[in-house]
C-alpha cells in the first residue's frame, strides 16, 4: 500500500517508530496528543496502513497498560479507523478458518455491518488461537 502524498510504500522501520510513539501517547491517556498524532498519521499513511499501526499499538498498549488500552479503545479511536479495524481482522480471521478448512457461507459470514458470524465449531477453533 502506498501512503497518501508519496508513491513509496513505507518502510517496517517507518510503522515500528509511529506504532511505539502512539503507544507511548496512549499511555499518558491524553486525548489531545494521540488524537494530533494520528491526525498527522491520517496525512501520511492510507486508512490500511493507519489502521494497522493503530491496531498493533492497541496490542502492545494491552500488555504494558491494560487500563490505558481500554481507555484508548473507548474514547480515542476514530470510527473510520475502527471500522478499518474491523475490516481487516475479519479478512484475517477468515483466511485462517478457510486454512483450516471451514467453509465461508457454511461455518462462518459476515453481516451487513462487517460482524464476523461464527458457528459453534468455527468458534472453538478460533478460540485456539
Amino acid at each position: 500500500m502506498s501512503s497518501k502524498q508519496d508513491p513509496v510504500q513505507p518502510t517496517y522501520l517507518e510503522f515500528e517508530g509511529e506504532v511505539a510513539k502512539i503507544v507511548c501517547a496512549m499511555a499518558t491517556c491524553n486525548t489531545q496528543i494521540v488524537r494530533e498524532m494520528i491526525a498527522v498519521l491520517r496525512d501520511r499513511f492510507t486508512l490500511e496502513e493507519l489502521a494497522g499501526v493503530v491496531l498493533v499499538s492497541l496490542e502492545q498498549l494491552i500488555r504494558l497498560d491494560a487500563n490505558a488500552f481500554v481507555w484508548a479503545v473507548e474514547r480515542l479511536i476514530p470510527t473510520d479507523v475502527l471500522s478499518e479495524i474491523r475490516r481487516l481482522t475479519t479478512i484475517h480471521v477468515g483466511k485462517c478458518l478457510v486454512a483450516q478448512g471451514f467453509i465461508p457461507g457454511q461455518d462462518f459470514s459476515v453481516d451487513a455491518i462487517g460482524k464476523l458470524l461464527l458457528s459453534d465449531r468455527a468458534r472453538v477453533a478460533l478460540a485456539g488461537f
